[in-house]
C-alpha cells in the first residue's frame, strides 16, 4: 500500500534508538523526509548517516525536556522545510515505588515526556492547518489507559498526552490535519534491556530469564504474550502519518497486544 507522504518532512523526536528509529525507517521507506532527534550529538549524526541510506534524513541533537531544546529542534526543522508530520515520541520511564516519587521526579517526567510534545505541536500546527494538510501522533502506552502503580507519574504523563492529542484534534475541524495517539505494546527497546539488565544484576537472573516474567506478572493480560518490535509498532505509527488515514482524527488506536482489557 502506498501511504501517501512521498516527499513529506517528517520530525520523530527520541529517534535515535527504540520506536522512534523503526517509525523514521519505515517512513523513509514511504519516499518521506525525516529529521530525526536524540540529546547526544555522536548518536544523532550516527543515526542520521545509517537512515540517509535509506533516504532523505538530517538530525538535530537537543533536550527536548527544555524550551531551548525544543528551538533548537524548529529552528534546524524550519532550515530544511516546513513540517509535515510530527511524531512526539520522545520520553523515558522509570519504575519507583509512589511513596518515593519526589516532587521532581514528577516535574521531569512531565517536562520530557508532555511538554516537548505541546510546544513543538504549538509551533508547528499553524503552519500545517495553513497549507491544510498534516498529521501530528502523540506515542502514548498501554499505560495510558492501564496505569502501573509503580510507575504512576510516568502512566500520568502517557494519559496526559492522549487528552491534549484530542483537544489538538479539536482544533482540526474541516480540515486535512489530524491529530491521534497510539497507545502501544510493552516493547523490546534499548532502554527496556537496559532496565532489566540492571534488574538481572541486581537479582542473580540473566535478562533472558526475566525477559519473559514480565508477561507472568504485570503483563499477564497480554494476548501478544511477548515483548513487541520497534518495528511492530513503527507499521501503526506510519499508517496514521499517512494520507490513507485522512479519517482517523481525535483517536487513541491501540497497538498494544490486547493487554488492556477493554471493548475500546
Amino acid at each position: 500500500m502506498d501511504l501517501g507522504i512521498r516527499g513529506r518532512l517528517a520530525l520523530i523526536t527520541g529517534s535515535t534508538q527504540g520506536i522512534g528509529r523503526a517509525t523514521a525507517e519505515a517512513l523513509l521507506a514511504e519516499g518521506a523526509r525525516v529529521i530525526v532527534n536524540g540529546r547526544k550529538d555522536a548518536t544523532v549524526t550516527q543515526a542520521a548517516a545509517a537512515l540517509s541510506k535509506r533516504g532523505e534524513a538530517a538530525g538535530v541533537a537537543a533536550d527536548l525536556a527544555t524550551p531551548e531544546g525544543a528551538r533548537k529542534v524548529l529552528d534546524a526543522a524550519a532550515k530544511i522545510g516546513p513540517v509535515d508530520i510530527l511524531v512526539n515520541n520522545v520520553g523515558y520511564f522509570e519504575v519507583k515505588p509512589f511513596g518515593e516519587i519526589s516532587d521532581r521526579n514528577w516535574l521531569d517526567m512531565f517536562e520530557l515526556n508532555v511538554m516537548s510534545g505541546v510546544r513543538l505541536a504549538r509551533a508547528l500546527m499553524p503552519g500545517m492547518l495553513e497549507r491544510n494538510w498534516g498529521r501530528i501522533v502523540f506515542i502514548g502506552s498501554d499505560q495510558s489507559a492501564k496505569p502501573n502503580v509503580d510507575m504512576a507519574h510516568y502512566a500520568m504523563s502517557k494519559a496526559a498526552q492522549v487528552s491534549i492529542s484530542r483537544s489538538l484534534a479539536e482544533l482540526t475541524k474541516g480540515t486535512r490535519v489530524t491529530v491521534n495517539s497510539a497507545l502501544v505494546a510493552p516493547t523490546w527497546s534499548e532502554g527496556v534491556e537496559t532496565f532489566l539488565g540492571k534488574a538481572a544484576a541486581a537479582s542473580g537472573k540473566t535478562v533472558e530469564e526475566l525477559r519473559p516474567a514480565y508477561f507472568e506478572t504485570t503483563g499477564a493480560s497480554s494476548l501478544l504474550q511477548r515483548w513487541a518490535e520497534p518495528a511492530e509498532i513503527a507499521a501503526q505509527i506510519a499508517f496514521l502519518c499517512s494520507e490513507r488515514a485522512s479519517a482517523i482524527n481525535g483517536a487513541a488506536q491501540r497497538v498494544d497486544g490486547g493487554i488492556v482489557r477493554s471493548l475500546f
